[in-house]
Order: structure tokens, then sequence, then C-alpha cells
């Protein structure tokens, strides 16, 4: 055992010599720190207080440590925390001790992540302000998050908000076709474009699980890195929210020969240069995120690691646009030398995204695109 510290919080476990791996005794990847750290960074950022919060699969539980002494005064009522792993109940208490965290305000649990969600509700002693429905539920699995997403959703609060994070990153981004419609219900496109592609894929999925309990999942903040996808959805109820967001639900239309790219209701088109667009989806066209939310993440940061990702994720969202293009993929294809990418966003009056980057987020027509890369 040897003692690791993450921000606010030291650990004491063993890490693997090469990469982590579910079989760990104690789950704990410190290439997620980024994630929790965002996490934190956007509950502060919100408005909600007294929360009542899920972590229920929990790892080495850095997240719910880091939630008890990073988050603001008021945010939290109750935090409720699981896993499966049967030594996960002492190790924890251990850490709790270690860190001097009060744990008046932290159940521990150890059953399976969906019946934890699902049976707090019948729960005869119940923490104050506590009905058995979460104000925040952080799904995070090492793989899809698909088995946990019926009970989260089931036991997510009106105005609550979903995270979800997505380690399998090769399936929603269409190395496997026949997996991403098999676990996510959408056609899959493998070019410079699969990360957002992937991403969207995701939302929508999440989203059409939601719909059956009238409950609308609105992305506040998503985002590709490195090996995940992760997300933070906000809750609302009512049949013509959840008929509002499935009108967001299109094909994303690829043209291989030319490179121009469009949504559409069909999945079969052809392109302004007369070949056939290749197709993704459906998947969610809507906003990404939060601007105005991500621009109090920036003004409020502690992370200096997070600055550049926040900043990159704020002027993407303000463009609000599906879709980029990426400078590098058109110069190779039209054999021409790569532009300076800030030279082009300024010319086409865009913004660089945090999908690629050499890749830029514009509304200018894809004529207007093609002119200031031949210029």
């Amino acid at each position: 055992m040897s003692a690791l510290t993450e921000h606010s919080i030291t650990l004491n476990l063993t890490l693997p010599l090469k990469d982590v791996h579910r079989k760990m005794e104690v789950f704990y990847n410190p290439l997620m720190a980024s994630h929790r750290n965002i996490a934190i960074l956007l509950l502060n950022s919100l408005p909600h207080k007294g929360m009542n919060v899920a972590d229920p699969l929990a790892g080495s539980g850095i997240r719910s440590l880091r939630f008890s002494k990073e988050l603001k005064k008021g945010k939290i009522n109750h935090i409720f925390v699981n896993d499966m792993k049967e030594n996960f109940p002492a190790v924890f208490k251990k850490n709790l001790n270690l860190n001097q965290v009060n744990a008046k305000n932290i159940t521990v649990f150890n059953e399976d992540a969906s019946l934890f969600l699902l049976n707090r509700i019948r729960d005869k002693i119940k923490p104050n302000n506590f009905c058995g429905y979460f104000d925040y539920i952080d799904i995070d699995p090492f793989g899809s998050p698909n088995p946990f997403l019926d009970a989260a959703i089931a036991r997510i609060c009106r105005e609550g908000i979903l995270a979800v994070t997505a380690t399998d990153t090769a399936a929603l981004t269409g190395t496997y076709e026949k997996v991403t419609r098999r676990k996510y219900w959408a056609q899959p496109l493998r070019n410079y474009l699969m990360h957002e592609i992937g991403l969207r894929i995701l939302i929508r999925k999440i989203q059409l699980q939601a719909v059956p309990f009238d409950k609308a999942l609105t992305p506040i903040l998503s985002y590709s890195k490195d090996h995940y996808y992760r997300l933070y959805l906000q809750v609302d109820r009512g049949k013509e929210k959840c008929d509002e967001l499935v009108k967001q639900h299109h094909y994303f239309l690829f043209c291989h020969h030319c490179l121009n790219f469009k949504t559409s209701i069909f999945n079969r088109e052809r392109c302004r240069c007369g070949k056939e667009f290749a197709f993704a989806g459906p998947l969610w066209t809507g906003k990404l995120g939060d601007a105005s939310l991500v621009h109090r993440m920036i003004r409020d940061n502690p992370f200096p690691e997070e600055k550049n990702l926040l900043e990159l994720l704020h002027r993407e969202y303000q463009k609000n646009r599906v879709g980029f293009y990426d400078l590098q993929a058109l110069a190779r294809k039209y054999k021409k030398e790569l532009p300076k990418v800030e030279l082009a966003r300024r010319k086409l009056q865009g913004a660089r995204t945090h999908f690629s980057g050499t890749g830029i987020v514009t509304a200018r027509p894809w004529p207007r695109v093609l002119k200031v890369l031949k210029r």
C-alpha cells in the first residue's frame, strides 16, 4: 500500500504496474481525475442546494470523498456511496478516517449498482429530506453505461443531474458497427468527425431511455476526452418536453467525395457534388452544453489544468453547430497546404473545437469554407 493524493484527498492503495483494470482490489484510475475536477466545478456552479447524491459505482470512493470536502457548504444533504466489491465498505471507511471526513451525512452500501439505486426508496429509515429519489447520480462504469441507465433514470428527480461516463469509445466511434447498432441504436461513421458523432449517438440513446418515464434529459455539459465520453444531463418532466427533445434526433450526412456534411431527417440524400451521402445516426442535433454555465465554471475555476478544455467548450457551445471542418483532412483531400488554424477561424468567423486541434466550428456555407482553404 502507498499513499496517493488527488487534490484534497489522500488514498492508501496500490496501483497496478500496467493499465488499471476492473479486477483491481480497489478500483482507482488517476487519469480520470480531470472529470472529477469538472464534476466538482459544475456542481459548485449550479444553484442546486441540499442535494442527495448517489455514487453507485464508487470504486475507491474518491469522488464521494472529494465531494464531501470540495463542494460548497450547503450543497450536500446526503451522499449515498456504493460499490459491489466485498472489501469496499472497510476500505472506504479507512479512507474517511484518513482524510478526517465527517461521515454524518454519508451512508455506505455494498450492493449491485442498479439494486442500490432502486432499493433506497424502500429503506425504512431514511436521512432527513430524502424521499428515495436523488438530485445527482453519477454513473461512472468501466465500459458502457448501458446496464445502469434504467435504474438511474427511474431514480433521478425533477431538475436533477444525471452524470454519465462511457469508456467504450471503440463502439461509439464506429470501430465495431454491429456493436454500435446493438448497444446504442444508431449507425456510426468512422471519419474525422467520429468523436462528435459518437457523443451525439450516446446522448440520444440516454434520452430515448428516459422518454418512457416522461423525463426529458437535456445536456448541460458534454465532451470527449482521452479514452472516454462524459455527459451531464438535466432532468425535466413532461410529455411535451420529451416530444421536443425527440424532434432533435436526426441523421448526420457526410460526403466522402468532397467532405461536405449536413443534418437531415432522411438518411438518403445526394450531396451538391452529385455523390450520395454516407450517414450516421439517428443522433442528437441539439446543444451539447450550456455556454452560460461553462462561463460561470471558467470564472470560478480552481483547477488550472481544466482551463483550456473549458475555454474551448465555451466558445464551441456558443456557436451551437452540429459538425466541424477539420482543416488537416480538407488540406489532405484537396492537396493544399494546411492553413494556419487561427487565421482560418477568423476568416470563417468560427470557433475552435475540443474534438480536434485543427477543427473549426462555423456557420459559413460549404463553398465559403472551400474558398478559404484554397486561398
